[in-house]
C-alpha cells in the first residue's frame, strides 16, 4: 500500500505517524502566561538535538478539529520560557490526565496532583515527581503551517538539570533501569523501559565494522541466522584468525554439528550469538564450506 498524505484527513494522517514513529519520549512541559498563570501539558513530538549546546526540541501541534493553539504555545510566545520533565512509570497516569483540555487559566498540576517546584532560573516551576527536569528558555518558535494538525517546533536552550540522585547508579551515572522511563506508541498504547524489554548492542564507533558484505556467501544468505544476527557479525573488525579458528573448531559440539551439516553448525553459531560470543560464533561458521 502505498498513500498520498495530501490526500489523507489529518485524523488518519496523524494516526499513520504516531504509531509508526514511536515509541517516542515525552516532554512534559510547564510554561506560564504573561499574568503568571501556569499550565502544564505532555507533548511526544519531542527529543533531544544538540548536546552543546544543549537543545531539546518538542512540537505543540494545532488542534485538529480547528486549527486553534495549544496554551503551551501560547504562553511560549508571551514568557519564552519552558521545564520540560522526562516521564516515568511511577506518574505515567497523572501525566496523562494533565493532556486534558482544560479551559485556559486551569493549572494542570492541581488537576493531575503533582506538586510545583520552583525553578532557580526561569518561571515556570518544574515537576517535582519527575526523575529528569530541564529548566529551559526558548530560542526560537519555527511554525510549520497554521492549519490542524501543523507542528511548531520549540527549539529549548537547556540552562539548568535537575536529577533525582536516586536515580544515579554507583559511578554517578543515570541509570537506564531505575529512571523506568515510558514512551508514547500509537492510539492510547504506552511502552515501558523494563529491565526485560532492555538490550546491549556493541556500538562501533571505535572500531569499525568489516559490515554484512565481507562474510562468505554462505553466511550471508544463511536460511537460519536473522538480520539481526548478520548485523552483529558484520560489526566485528576482521575475520577470526588461525588460532582461534583451530580451537573452535575441536570443540565436540562443533565436530557434531560439521558431522550434520550447515544448518546444524549455523544453529549452533546462532547459539554462540545469544550468548554474545560473536568472534566466536563467526568461527564456528567458518568450519562450513
Amino acid at each position: 500500500m502505498t498513500l498520498d498524505p495530501q490526500l489523507l484527513e489529518t485524523k488518519e494522517l496523524y494516526g499513520i505517524l504516531s504509531t509508526a514513529v514511536a515509541p517516542r519520549p515525552i516532554a512534559f512541559a510547564s510554561t506560564v502566561d504573561g499574568a503568571g498563570r501556569v499550565n502544564l501539558s505532555p507533548f511526544s513530538y519531542f527529543n533531544v538535538f544538540s548536546s552543546v549546546p544543549p537543545i531539546l526540541v518538542f512540537s505543540p501541534i494545532r488542534r485538529g478539529r480547528d486549527g486553534s493553539a495549544k496554551d503551551t504555545l501560547n504562553n511560549i510566545n508571551e514568557i519564552a520560557e519552558v521545564t520540560i520533565s522526562v516521564v516515568n512509570f511511577d506518574m505515567v497516569e497523572q501525566t496523562s490526565l494533565a493532556s486534558t483540555e482544560y479551559e485556559t487559566g486551569v493549572n494542570e498540576f492541581d488537576k493531575a496532583g503533582f506538586t510545583e517546584e520552583a525553578s532557580e532560573v526561569v518561571r515556570p516551576p518544574r515537576v517535582k515527581e519527575s526523575p529528569v527536569s530541564f529548566e529551559c528558555t526558548v530560542d526560537q518558535v519555527i511554525a510549520l503551517g497554521d492549519g490542524g494538525g501543523a507542528g511548531n517546533l520549540v527549539v529549548a536552550r537547556v540552562v539548568r538539570i535537575h536529577l533525582d540522585e536516586g536515580m544515579l547508579d554507583e559511578d554517578g551515572n543515570l541509570d537506564t533501569v531505575k529512571l523506568d522511563l515510558v514512551a508514547r506508541m500509537g492510539g492510547s498504547y504506552y511502552c515501558r523501559a523494563t529491565p526485560d524489554n532492555l538490550f546491549e548492542i556493541p556500538k562501533p564507533l571505535r572500531n569499525l565494522g568489516m559490515g554484512v558484505d565481507q562474510l562468505p556467501h554462505h553466511i550471508r544468505n544463511s536460511n537460519i541466522l536473522t538480520g539481526n544476527n548478520l548485523g552483529r557479525l558484520g560489526n566485528l573488525e576482521k575475520l577470526p584468525g588461525g588460532d582461534l579458528l583451530k580451537s573452535v573448531g575441536e570443540r565436540e559440539e562443533v565436530q557434531q554439528a560439521l558431522r550434520e551439516g550447515d544448518a546444524a553448525l549455523h544453529r549452533l553459531a546462532r547459539r554462540y550469538l545469544e550468548q554474545d560470543n560473536s568472534l566466536e560464533a563467526l568461527a564456528v561458521l567458518l568450519q562450513g564450506r
